[in-house]
């Protein structure tokens, strides 16, 4: 019963993302003149574009790199194929349900892991890398991914505040902001101070309720994970594939921006506003970014640059349908080289 209660509470969240997604691609398309649209895109210059599905192929590979150089304190035998191959199928998962790519590739890891007592056959099987530790990995890794974004926006805030800072406060945080009717502050605090209150109450309880104790050891592996960065024996190695990750991003959005004819003045600043603009875009929880990345995208090249708002669709149609197809290419073939390996 509780198993159709909770496939039940999917499918209605899944259709709500889904639904929200919709409504941002009507409201992003909707008035679209559609043949200016379909000549548009014919002129594109299409070896751009396949340099940006390249690139985003690099990413997703170091990607793989980085996150294998935090698992390795954990196990030692996760190979850089496993890894590329979790990220991969991790990505697909994400156009099924958002968010949903990052608990994919945790079970991916962890059922490929070795069993920490060396014998297969304890049950159950304790891995190495157990699906807490994984997690915990992976919280890292987004949030090294958060702080690389803030630095970015941060440069251009300080140094073309007149270009972009305008865009970023009217346009992006005053209607969220306004939208809830009191000020974001009080709800990151109150979220903050929520969060602190509950891991308290589950650590002064966790010798008295079963709950409370495996809430604890979660929250421990979950620890582990994300301070396995410093038993990392080649720490350097993680910030390098950083910003290898990070500069194949900024040459996807400085590929497809001359891809088109409208956009190829523009420079590597306009290339690396566009790429923040657009990460904004890919945190909105609907499926793959459907809908909120052609609407921000759109509305900054309108706002910071005046370019007509049906050439900023079609800039971020190619952006995102070209990142999605890479994504679900790469998805595909990492999930039959998984099945032929098994």
């Amino acid at each position: 019963m509780t198993a159709k209660k909770d496939y039940g509470k999917n499918i209605i969240k899944y259709l709500l993302s889904a639904a929200v997604a919709c409504f941002l691609l009507y409201f992003t398309f909707r008035g679209v003149k559609w043949d200016d649209f379909l000549t548009g895109l014919k002129s594109c210059r299409w070896g751009y574009i396949a340099v940006s599905m390249a690139a985003g192929i690099a990413a997703f590979w170091f990607r793989g790199l980085r996150w294998r150089e935090i698992l390795l304190p954990i196990d030692g035998s996760i190979s850089r194929r496993t890894a590329f191959n979790a990220v991969n199928i991790g990505y697909i998962a994400n156009f099924v349900f958002p968010r949903i790519g990052e608990f994919v590739r945790c079970g991916f890891i962890t059922k490929n892991s070795l069993p920490e007592t060396g014998n297969k056959n304890d049950f159950p099987v304790r891995k190495m890398a157990s699906y807490d530790k994984v997690l915990g990995t992976v919280v890292l890794e987004r949030s090294w991914d958060m702080v690389t974004m803030c630095i970015f926006l941060l440069a251009l805030l300080v140094f073309k505040w007149q270009e972009f800072g305008a865009f970023f406060v009217e346009k992006m945080w005053r209607p969220f902001e306004e939208s809830m009717n009191f000020s974001l502050w009080w709800v990151i605090a109150g979220v903050a101070a929520a969060c602190i209150a509950a891991v308290y109450v589950i650590y002064a309880t966790r010798n008295r309720y079963s709950f409370s104790r495996a809430a604890a050891n979660v929250f421990k592996g979950l620890l582990q994970g994300v301070f396995s960065c410093v038993r990392m024996k080649g720490k350097w190695k993680f910030f390098l594939y950083t910003l290898i990750i990070w500069l194949m991003y900024w040459l996807m959005s400085a590929s497809t921006m001359n891809a088109m004819p409208g956009l190829d003045g523009l420079g590597a600043v306009d290339a690396l506003f566009l790429m923040v603009a657009g990460s904004f875009g890919w945190l909105v929880p609907v499926p793959g970014g459907f809908g909120a990345f052609h609407f921000i995208v759109s509305l900054a090249l309108s706002t910071i640059y005046g370019i007509p708002f049906e050439m900023g669709i079609i800039f971020a149609t190619l952006s995102h349908e070209s990142q999605a197809i890479t994504m679900a290419v790469c998805g595909g073939v990492s999930y039959l080289d998984e099945t032929f390996r098994r």
